[in-house]
């Protein structure tokens, strides 16, 4: 049989498991909301550990009366052990509860609290006095989860898409010279080289990652300061600036105070702007992904101008069968976050007066986009791009098949008649060059001097 303890907040007395480090506000929402397997992401667990210890070095400056330096020290060492993950199943609340995050919060500051005073060795912190002092939920999840969302793009996405940027580079290079049929409405269309289609696919990488970058900017103005509506109540003068500028030391990444902490509280316009950097690479690389499954397709009844990895068997029941199956993961993903996408437009929409209250999902979601887009881009540049083949023989090929090669004889026998060669061609199945003899448009000569699809590109 388990063992309690009790633990007392504003409402009364609660039973709390004895090994556990959270207290009676944690207990009371485990208990109010089984709702889902979904729990508070666990960089927003980090966050908040980063964001607590930064406040207590704020307040150890700007109210030393109070934030003792015997204080300070406590609950820095318990958040450390946070960031150090010693605490994992100390967090165990849904992401299906108060829309402003107050029981996510309040775990952190009695998980803070209650470790802190087993480090010190006495009852010393008081979760909301001291680990919550100048501080409200409602600018300490807003703040908590633009640190989670920043770290996750500059830290693991941005290197994630850096790394398929140089595939690509690499790729790109030792295909040079190599030309192909391009197509347009999955139709035949002019000739293109292989590594120019390659360096369109670079090419949306580097845009991404450049919307990437400018969305940051958003995610590094944080609600800090702000405490309960924006007016800053219960925090000493220039508090929000202070404990910016001890998380800023501390990431390594260039935080500051919103300036406006009416909008920083009631307005999640930032994470949808840099959501919307989000879905635009989960756009990109389900293009990417599509163009290489089906240049890949085949082997012998598809396209088959590239060969991809085979890392595992396709079929159980069709020997032999191999199929593109990272393309279909990371198509998978790039779904996810479009629905991803819906769900924090939505959430952001809602903010009523002072605050928004869908912040949960909203950090739910966005960190779920990151983490998702960051493995599925490595592991599809790792299991696929950095294997693919140029099939030569098969591009050349289909080259020398594609009807609209005829288009570079628009010059010299004009559009309608060069319509008339490809459709001659076509029904006849005849090669352009004859198409264009049979109806007197050209002389051999003529047509050899002037067709030369390597060229074209």
């Amino acid at each position: 049989m388990e063992n309690y303890r009790i633990e007392r907040d504003s409402m009364g007395e609660m039973q709390v498991p004895a090994e556990r480090c959270w207290g009676a506000q944690t207990q009371r929402s485990f208990e109010n909301f089984p709702i889902g397997w979904e729990k508070m992401p666990a960089a927003i667990i980090h966050a908040f550990a980063q964001l607590k210890k930064a406040a207590a070095q704020a307040n150890r400056e700007l109210k030393p009366e109070k934030m003792t330096e015997e204080k300070c020290a406590a609950i820095t060492a318990a958040c450390d052990e946070i960031l150090e993950d010693q605490l994992t199943r100390e967090f165990p609340l849904a992401v299906w509860q108060t829309g402003s995050g107050t029981q996510s919060n309040m775990n952190v500051n009695e998980v803070v609290a209650n470790r802190g005073n087993v480090i010190a060795g006495t009852k010393l912190l008081h979760p909301n006095d001291d680990v919550n002092m100048s501080q409200s939920s409602n600018d300490t999840f807003p703040t908590a989860m633009h640190i989670a969302a920043a770290t996750a793009i500059q830290g693991e996405l941005i290197p994630a898409v850096d790394v398929l940027i140089e595939t690509l580079e690499h790729l790109e290079k030792e295909n040079q010279g190599i030309v192909k049929s391009g197509r347009t409405h999955l139709q035949d269309a002019v000739p293109i080289s292989f590594s120019q289609e390659v360096s369109g696919w670079r090419g949306m990488l580097e845009a991404d990652r450049e919307q990437l970058r400018q969305s940051l900017d958003g995610l590094y103005r944080l609600a800090i300061g702000g405490t309960a509506v924006g007016t800053g109540l219960n925090a000493p003068k220039g508090f929000g600036e202070k404990a910016a500028e001890k998380l800023s030391n501390a990431t390594a990444l260039p935080f500051v105070s919103n300036p406006n902490k009416f909008h920083a509280l009631t307005s999640l316009d930032r994470m949808v702007f840099a959501h919307g950097a989000l879905k635009a690479l989960a756009a990109d690389m389900m293009k990417i992904a599509n163009d290489i499954r089906w240049l890949s397709s085949g082997p012998r009844c598809g396209l088959g101008e590239i060969f991809i990895p085979e890392n595992e068997p396709g079929s159980s029941i069709m020997p032999g069968k191999v199929n593109p199956t990272q393309c279909e993961a990371i198509t998978m993903v790039a779904v996810q976050v479009m629905g991803n996408d819906a769900t924090i437009g939505m959430a952001a929409s809602q903010g009523n007066f002072q605050l928004n209250v869908f912040l949960p999902v909203t950090a739910y979601n966005f960190l779920q986009s990151a983490r998702l887009l960051t493995d599925g881009i490595l592991s599809f540049n790792e299991r696929c791009v950095s294997g693919i083949k140029a099939n030569r023989e098969k591009m050349n090929e289909n080259l020398h098949r594609s009807l609209m090669l005829v288009t570079s004889l628009n010059p010299y026998i004009g559009y309608d008649n060069a319509a008339r060669v490809a459709k001659k061609a076509h029904k006849e199945n005849l090669s352009l060059k004859e198409a264009c003899l049979a109806l007197g448009l050209m002389s051999e000569e003529e047509f050899d001097k002037v067709f030369h699809p390597e060229e074209l590109v």
